[in-house]
């Protein structure tokens, strides 16, 4: 837990407390809405939580170069309340969607749902204004120019502050992309007699040119099972239904109507068939509230079990989804047998390259751990277990995560010492050391207290 909680409302108050705290050598931890799954607005070493959440204004909204300033403690569904009035669009789509803010999805480097449309977040800011751990206040985008989307002037330090989990500074103000509003809005699911053919059928979608389609993501088995047992789940599947694809498509009416009518196309030639309006609707209606299913999972005999929810998110090249799931699924199933706290709750396979559909997918196995019978030593295997899954992934040259952060432990250790580069963590090191000479900020997160010889 920290000594003490600030709440500022203004970059220049922001600055204030790292200055002062960087003099005193002090702790400092970022927090925005603590949505995070990878523990970073956790504190290691007591100190000051700096809080966001006060800091929630819409600055500017300039209809004529189709961006929007904020306050980064803006919560994503206000700012697209307020964009809607105008008829415009934030089209940033995670999963913590109703309950996340700009500033923390800027420090994870967060994934979009419909990033296949509009990118991820990272695409989608021009410029922000930055705190570095002395005080300092500094301006980062594309050259100089706040609203400029692509320059060639200067080093492109931009994408330094997305994924740094707080140990680069505070991102205080950014300037967004601002779309027009979709006419359509069209979500079509398909059921498949296999993972295969669902996973077969994945890649002739994503080669298939569908400009409009901004996501497809496959649901295994398991998934497809555990979803069953979900109370307030849109999956009551026919039995011989033991795969799905879900896809969503934004743009005019015309251009979705084409879309749509060649996704049945395509869907049909590996036996995927239409789940129909009310399910393709309800489930994508209900795609955020992913984050509350643990309070109603149940049981596979149907009781409702005290679970709490613990989410995987590599990412890995289409071509090893197959071998990756089978490895990953077969780890639950040993620690579930040993130990009898753990369920495994599925898969999800999300296109993870930006306006695109094809190349790698965020790969999500959902583990569910009895927290009532929950230990210390049961806690330490739930870490085991994730480390095993984690070097699954390292095994096909993937990332151990594509939208969280490895920061946590089972994680950490294998992004610094098996994932990243040793001279690309050197550079790190390097950053952390000049940009913070004191190691105020998050010190402990991704070991880098090795930048100081510690």
């Amino acid at each position: 837990a920290p000594d003490v909680v600030v709440l500022p409302g203004s970059t220049e108050e922001v600055a204030e407390v790292l200055k002062l705290a960087n003099e005193l050598r002090i702790p400092v931890v970022p927090r925005a809405a603590g949505t995070g799954l990878a523990d970073g607005a956790v504190p290691l070493r007591k100190g000051i939580v700096v809080d966001i959440k006060r800091m929630k204004n819409i600055l500017e909204i300039d209809e004529e170069n189709m961006c929007v300033t904020v306050q980064t403690g803006i919560n994503n569904n206000t700012l697209n309340l307020e964009l809607n009035k105008r008829g415009y669009w934030w089209p940033f789509d995670p999963a913590s969607y109703p309950c996340s803010v700009i500033g923390g999805n800027m420090g994870t480097s967060a994934w979009s749902l419909i990033g296949g449309v509009s990118g991820h977040i990272r695409d989608l800011v021009r410029s922000f204004v930055h705190v570095l751990p002395t005080g300092k206040v500094i301006r980062v985008g594309e050259g100089g120019g706040r609203k400029i989307s692509k320059s060639s002037t200067g080093y492109t330090l931009k994408y330094l502050f997305f994924g740094h989990q707080g140990t680069l500074g505070i991102t205080t103000e950014a300037t967004l992309e601002m779309f027009p509003k979709p006419e359509v809005e069209f979500p079509a699911f398909f059921g498949y007699r296999s993972f295969m053919d669902a996973w077969k059928n994945a890649l002739k979608m994503a080669k298939s040119g569908l400009r409009t389609m901004a996501t497809h993501i496959i649901f295994d088995e398991w998934k497809v099972e555990a979803l069953r047992r979900d109370d307030e789940a849109y999956i009551p599947l026919p039995e011989h239904i033991k795969s799905v694809i879900a896809t969503c498509f934004y743009g005019t009416e015309a251009e979705v109507k084409g879309a749509s009518e060649r996704i049945f196309e395509i869907a049909a030639k590996d036996g995927g068939i239409y789940l129909g309006e009310e399910l393709s609707e309800g489930d994508w209606a209900s795609r955020h509230d992913r984050y509350h299913i643990a309070y109603h999972g149940r049981h596979i005999d149907g009781q409702v079990g005290t679970y709490s929810w613990h989410c995987e998110d590599a990412a890995v090249n289409y071509s090893a989804i197959p071998y990756v799931r089978e490895r990953w699924h077969a780890l639950v199933a040993e620690y579930k047998q040993k130990y009898d706290i753990f369920d495994d709750m599925g898969g999800f396979y999300y296109n993870n390259n930006p306006f695109k559909q094809w190349g790698d997918y965020l790969s999500e196995i959902d583990v569910f751990i009895d927290e009532y019978h929950l230990t210390e030593e049961l806690w330490q295997k739930w870490v085991e277990l994730k480390r095993k899954i984690a070097e699954v992934v390292l095994e096909v040259g993937g990332s151990i995560s594509a939208c969280h952060g490895g920061t946590r432990p089972g994680d950490v250790e294998l992004v610094v010492e098996k994932e990243l580069d040793p001279g690309v963590y050197e550079i790190m090191q390097m950053i952390k050391r000049n940009l913070d000479p004191n190691n105020i900020m998050n010190p402990g997160k991704y070991m880098l207290d090795s930048a100081y010889g510690g």
